[in-house]
């Protein structure tokens, strides 16, 4: 295949003028090119209003035909990809080799029972779903419920704060990214396939086709939960079990030879098995409090913390776009960061466009929220978290568990504030340190109940600074980002995993046969990174077991 880097053509552009433009930089006619596939595609917003696309493809050439040998005369050069990249000298353009993804299983080992997998979020679905369609027929335990039943429970939640601590959004089949933007885009690194093989995936059980090439690629709460219920028809077609309220509170292991023997749930059953992977996502707490009973090795880890801000998405669209958007674009999101005077970052987090706040809450007397967008990304407000990294130093308790307490600190002071509803406060009055009565022109996008609360109080004195600080100098990126009237809610505290529990290199904990995986084990950020674990970890299963 010929690649072609920086092809630019203007957003809006027609189906045709990819080929004609990609046939223009290789010098050949478009009846020449037998195939041109889009492999990336980012948007070009330097000169707004004025907006391209910038694509990646590759080429495939009818290598029958001949070049000329000069104007107007025939029998010149075989027309090959590599002499039509010979012949073109530009570095944007060159013979591309795309990884293709493979398993492969070397293991010699026999498994006497089928795999456990802890958790159904993006790494553990996306480890049953592997080692499903290799023969392994694993057995996947889910706290929480099917993505039916659960959506039921998280809009009773919502509409009358009647929260399931088993099964919310934190917790059920899907994991939290259920209940999010449903954002695709990862920075791992990846020379083995494995981001593309996630996304290939997503798109085989329903996702739109432009997740396949799109430089942030987002799917959106209301395909999401499809998707996970059709990943989860596979894995019992082939074989699986996938089993919901079914929640591991101990572990069986083999002291003497440091082996895992299989896990206990809830009703005490007993279920063995040579390999459990712990996919618990970040808020299984009461998993986390049960590994360190048993003393696998775990450190406390830095995350961050901080609110949720909304703001109209015309707003937005006009400072990123410079124009309200066409229809291929979107609504427009941001990336922002500062550092504060004093040394604290902060930046935005998960923003989602046309989205909603919601409260996210897992633990009753707690509350904690989260973005959340639909597939169309069609709501009147934009939101983002805007946090401010913490690190184990700033835990009041230097435990390992220290950061979970932090995390419980923060989120019992926010339900207080909110007297159990979503504590909400105009950026100005944040700033000023003052009680909000009444909201500005920003008509609040929430999921759940929300109050007037004063959350200025809710954070150390320097996390309070740099948030201000950070909102005020965003306000010189996004004209009126920093509006009095824009709505504050809090608190946002489960960014990722408060602890790590320590892997080898062949992904076992200390205890052979038990793997921490994705983003609850501290080794993952997001919907696509704790899905690669997941791939990876079953992986290192083929590598031990046949």
């Amino acid at each position: 295949m010929i690649q072609i880097n920086q092809l630019k053509l203007p957003v809006g552009h027609g189906p045709e003028a990819l080929k004609k433009k990609a046939a223009q930089m290789l010098k050949v006619q478009e009846k020449d090119l037998m195939s041109v596939t889009v492999r990336r595609q980012s948007l070009d917003a330097r000169k707004k209003p004025q907006l391209f696309y910038v694509y990646t493809v590759e080429v495939e050439v009818n290598e029958e035909k001949t070049f000329p040998k000069s104007q107007g005369k025939k029998g010149g050069k075989h027309l090959s990809e590599q002499n039509i990249v010979n012949r073109m000298k530009n570095p944007q353009i060159f013979i591309g080799k795309r990884e293709v993804y493979q398993f492969v299983i070397s293991g010699k080992n026999e498994l006497s029972s089928p795999p456990v997998i802890v958790g159904t979020g993006p790494a553990g679905l996306f480890c049953g779903l592997m080692l499903a369609r290799h023969g392994y027929r694993p057995l996947l335990l889910e706290r929480g419920m099917d993505v039916e039943q659960r959506q039921k429970m998280v809009e009773l939640f919502w509409e009358k704060g009647i929260l399931n601590p088993d099964s919310n959004v934190q917790f059920g089949e899907g994991g939290a990214g259920t209940f999010s933007d449903g954002k695709l885009n990862t920075l791992v690194k990846d020379t083995k396939g494995r981001n593309q093989l996630v996304l290939e995936t997503f798109h085989e059980f329903g996702a739109e086709g432009q997740i396949l090439y799109q430089n942030k690629p987002h799917i959106g709460t209301d395909v999401l939960s499809r998707i996970v219920k059709g990943m989860r028809e596979e894995i019992i077609r082939l074989g699986g079990q996938v089993r919901f309220g079914c929640q591991v509170t101990d572990l069986l292991i083999d002291w003497e030879n440091k082996k895992i023997q299989g896990i206990i749930t809830q009703t005490g059953e007993r279920i063995i098995s040579e390999v459990v992977v712990l996919a618990i996502g970040h808020s299984a707490r009461d998993t986390f409090t049960m590994l360190n009973h048993h003393n696998i090795p775990m450190s406390p880890k830095p995350f961050a913390v901080g609110l949720r801000i909304q703001h109209p998405q015309d707003q937005i669209n006009l400072s990123q776009y410079g124009c309200q958007p066409l229809k291929p674009l979107g609504a427009a999101e941001y990336k922002l960061t500062w550092k504060a005077s004093n040394g604290r970052g902060v930046y935005s987090f998960c923003m989602c466009p046309g989205g909603y706040v919601v409260n996210a809450s897992s633990e009753s007397g707690h509350l904690a929220i989260n973005g959340m967008s639909y597939h169309s990304r069609a709501g009147i407000n934009g939101n983002s978290a805007l946090i401010v990294t913490v690190t184990p130093e700033d835990f009041p308790d230097q435990t390992v568990l220290g950061g979970i307490a932090f995390q419980r600190q923060l989120e019992e002071q926010a339900f207080q504030l909110g007297s159990g509803k979503i504590p909400t406060q105009l950026y100005g009055d944040f700033k000023a340190g003052k009680s909000s009565g009444m909201l500005g022109k920003i008509e609040p996008q929430i999921k759940g109940q929300w109050n007037f609360g004063d959350l200025h109080s809710l954070f150390p004195k320097e996390i309070y600074q740099a948030l201000v600080e950070g909102i005020d100098q965003f306000g010189k990126a996004i004209e009126g980002f920093d509006r009095t009237d824009a709505l504050l809610a809090g608190v946002e505290s489960r960014t990722s995993s408060p602890v790590r529990i320590w892997r080898n290199e062949k992904l076992e904990s200390a205890v052979a046969g038990l793997y921490p995986c994705g983003e609850g084990a501290g080794y993952a950020g997001g919907i696509t990174s704790a899905a690669m674990d997941g791939v990876l970890v079953a992986e290192k299963i083929a590598e031990v077991f046949g």
